[in-house]
């Protein structure tokens, strides 16, 4: 098989053919190590396809059990070939160099409104970079890029060898107008590594973005992640999931990727209405996994 430079399934390969089986940092067991392609913990779901068919969508899902060094995909070639638009799951990235380069303070830094009014009325008041990253308010994010510039930018993409690296166009919307784009493949290695601190990025840095994308916490799991909304080339909505759930202190990672031909799609609820029935399907949410 051949993968992606970056994917996660790649990295798998690099270990095993090294004969490395464990990699210790910090007292951690990296993911790279557990994972290896083969048929034997690649399990490609096509019941999972009725998720997708039920919103009359098309997409993929990947899932990685860090524990055991096993894939749960759907789509696999979607999952593992092809790249899109980050749109605002790229959040992840900018608020992690924002902070890295002293741009933004911390969690509580408020940026104020500009006074634009835009169809998100969540967007229209001053708002902190917790808050921003909740309610996914775009100016907020575009006001960081301008002030981190386009040289910056450019290279801290290039040291997370970040999908195609491509930030042409604006440096306030690169990440909207198709010239960007990742794998979900690589989507899920991106997250995987921030829950590690893998990143090129110092511990609080990390640590402050992984707060960020808490969404839901009780006694039988925690859900972390960050959405992403836009349209592909083809002018199709197109919605992202990625991040991690928790359960008895053992982390999944996970990407959803949607695509609807259906301008008028609800994407803000059709895309959790899959993910949740997905973890839901394979045993989450009752912190017996």
């Amino acid at each position: 098989m051949e993968y992606p430079k970056s994917s996660i399934l790649r990295s798998s390969i690099f270990w095993e053919k090294r004969g490395l089986q464990k990699l210790i940092l910090a007292g951690i067991v990296l993911p790279f190590a557990l994972a290896a392609c083969s048929p034997n913990n690649v399990r490609q779901d096509e019941s999972l396809k009725k998720y997708f068919d039920s919103s009359n969508v098309s997409g993929c899902f990947g899932l990685f059990d860090n524990s055991q060094g096993q894939f749960i995909i759907y789509n696999l070639k979607r999952f593992r070939d092809s790249s899109y638009l980050p749109a605002s799951t790229f959040k992840i990235v900018n608020s992690l160099i924002g902070i890295e380069t002293g741009i933004i303070s911390d969690e509580k830094m408020v940026i104020k409104w500009d006074g634009i009014k835009r169809w998100n009325e969540d967007w229209n008041k001053d708002l902190s970079l917790q808050e921003a990253f909740r309610v996914s308010a775009v100016p907020y994010f575009q006001e960081v890029a301008r002030r981190i510039g386009r040289d910056t930018m450019k290279k801290w993409i290039d040291s997370l060898a970040y999908g195609n690296k491509n930030i042409s166009g604006p440096i306030d919307s690169f990440w909207l107008n198709n010239h960007l784009k990742i794998s979900p493949d690589e989507q899920l290695g991106l997250v995987k590594k921030l829950y590690f601190d893998q990143l090129p990025f110092f511990r609080r840095t990390q640590e402050i973005v992984r707060k960020l994308m808490l969404r839901e916490e009780n006694a039988n799991y925690s859900l972390s992640y960050k959405t992403g909304w836009g349209d592909t080339e083809a002018g199709h909505p197109l919605g992202w999931i990625v991040g991690w759930i928790e359960e008895n202190r053992h982390p999944y990672f996970f990407v959803l990727n949607i695509e609807s031909s259906d301008r008028n799609i609800d994407m803000q609820n059709t895309r959790l209405k899959i993910l949740k029935g997905i973890l839901g399907k394979l045993g989450f949410f009752e912190g017996r996994k």
